[in-house]
């Protein structure tokens, strides 16, 4: 038996659609820019996919609401096709996620060249709905996110410029994708501010719906 300093933290976890069974995150990996009106209304050209990474603890699951982070007065949705890879590192289901961002840190870390981890990467930045094991229900699915009952977010898988087997192929050029790992794959246009108190609803066809309310700091 292994003597700890302390006691380890828990294994994040998502639930699976109609199953006892949890899935444990091992890590997030996170596409930017796959979606070329997305990519426009950044400022940028299509291009190969990049990839940015957030912890696995960033994960914000069974229905628990985030908190609105500190150190950024813009924070930011994305809403996102969430790839749950499995056993011998194929995808195994799927979920909706919504990318948190403080836009601001991102903003000013792009200007310096700098990484994004703070804008990206901070504590419950990846809201992330339930499992839904087997292949995609619709590769044509809609993709939407609505902020207090208003529509900000709305497209279709098909417009990925990256599709879901392709980006996984790319990150197995990157990393020794293994089962646990998400693969959050990128958002629609549309993408603006969170405020506290705000009721996100995220979905896509043929996948539980994700919803949450952005806590006070």
């Amino acid at each position: 038996m292994t003597d700890w300093l302390f006691p380890p933290a828990p294994t994040p976890s998502l639930p699976i659609s109609g199953r006892n069974e949890r899935f444990p995150v091992r890590r997030i990996l996170c596409v930017g820019q796959n979606y070329a009106a997305h990519a426009r209304e950044m400022g940028h050209a299509r291009a190969e996919p990049f990839f940015f990474t957030k912890p696995a603890d960033a994960v914000v699951a069974d229905g628990s609401d985030p908190s609105f982070p500190s150190a950024t007065d813009n924070l930011h949705h994305e809403v996102e096709l969430v790839c749950a890879v499995g056993a011998g590192g194929a995808i195994a289901g799927w979920a909706v996620g919504c990318d948190l961002t403080r836009r601001d840190l991102q903003a000013a870390a792009k200007d310096k060249g700098r990484p994004w981890d703070a804008a990206k990467g901070f504590d419950q930045s990846a809201p992330c709905g339930a499992v839904t094991l087997g292949p995609l229900p619709d590769s044509a699915a809609p993709i939407a996110l609505s902020v207090n009952g208003e529509t900000r977010q709305s497209g279709r898988l098909d417009d990925m410029v990256w599709n879901p087997d392709e980006i996984l192929a790319k990150a197995r050029e990157l990393w020794d994708v293994r089962p646990g790992d998400l693969i959050f794959t990128g958002t629609p246009e549309g993408v603006g501010r969170l405020q506290p108190g705000d009721r996100v609803e995220a979905s896509i066809g043929g996948l539980q719906t994700l919803a949450f309310t952005v806590r006070p700091r």
